[in-house]
């Protein structure tokens, strides 16, 4: 149940098209679905302005193609986050038009054409996704998807890390005609602060757990960026690209309100 559907509905018991046990019916799985492994939350999208996003690590892949089959029939767009290639064929087995972004580890299953923005050949400044270097691309992608799913353009400039800080001078551009700019980066984390030293745009840190021993599994750059001297930068979870392209994405919705 979306905000449209909502208005949709009570337009039609407004307008005597629609019997009243009808309406009643259609709102039954408010506030969720119990399906005994799982409480499905189909009014998320009331209250975010997007459905319920399944994180699927964990989950057997009947378990998630369960879960993802009941939220596509009461939405038209469902997401679902570190998904395995084995839930994805037991997703795409229930519902063919389920697409599977590989790198990001993200399923999409897409009813409504022209909500998003994941196929635009041209890439706009919405948001600029930045990282350190190569090994942080699938957090960054992770990102990437969601912002597009969610209506925005991306603009992705990979390995442009402090270790040749030239590579970042070179895309100063590019991040200084950002709205919202999501640095991805592991190692020492150090990403994030210099870029955002640089712009006057929000900047949403993501430490990977790319790097080293000492880098504790992204827990070095977590704290980098946490201790970062730059204003304006907030710091998501360690490989918390989803978390990362919400938080863009509602910038965005604000600003645009």
């Amino acid at each position: 149940m979306n905000a449209e559907r909502l208005r949709t509905l009570l337009a039609e018991v407004r307008d005597g098209t629609l019997p009243l046990n009808d309406a009643l019916a259609a709102l039954k799985t408010w506030p969720y679905e119990d399906v005994g492994f799982a409480r499905l939350d189909h009014h998320r999208s009331l209250r975010k302005g997007f459905p319920e996003v399944i994180f699927c690590e964990g989950k057997t892949p009947d378990q998630a193609a369960e879960i993802i089959t009941r939220l596509a029939a009461a939405n038209e767009r469902v997401m679902a986050t570190r998904a395995s290639e084995e839930i994805y064929n037991a997703v795409k087995s229930r519902l063919p038009e389920a697409f599977y972004y590989e790198q990001a580890r993200i399923i999409l299953v897409e009813r409504k054409a022209g909500g998003s923005t994941a196929n635009r050949a041209e890439p706009a400044n919405d948001v600029v996704i930045a990282t350190g270097g190569t090994a942080d691309i699938p957090v960054a992608e992770e990102a990437a998807v969601t912002v597009e799913v969610l209506g925005f353009s991306v603009r992705r400039e990979y390995d442009i890390g402090v270790a040749g800080v030239h590579r970042l001078l070179d895309r100063l551009e590019a991040l200084q005609t950002a709205r919202v700019i999501i640095a991805v980066a592991g190692m020492d984390g150090v990403l994030p602060t210099i870029i955002s030293g640089l712009v006057g745009c929000p900047v949403i840190a993501v430490p990977t757990s790319v790097g080293y021993g000492t880098g504790l599994g992204g827990l070095a750059a977590l704290l980098t960026m946490l201790n970062t001297c730059a204003p304006g930068l907030a710091c998501v979870n360690i490989d918390n690209g989803f978390g990362a392209g919400v938080m863009a994405s509602l910038i965005l919705r604000a600003n645009n309100c």
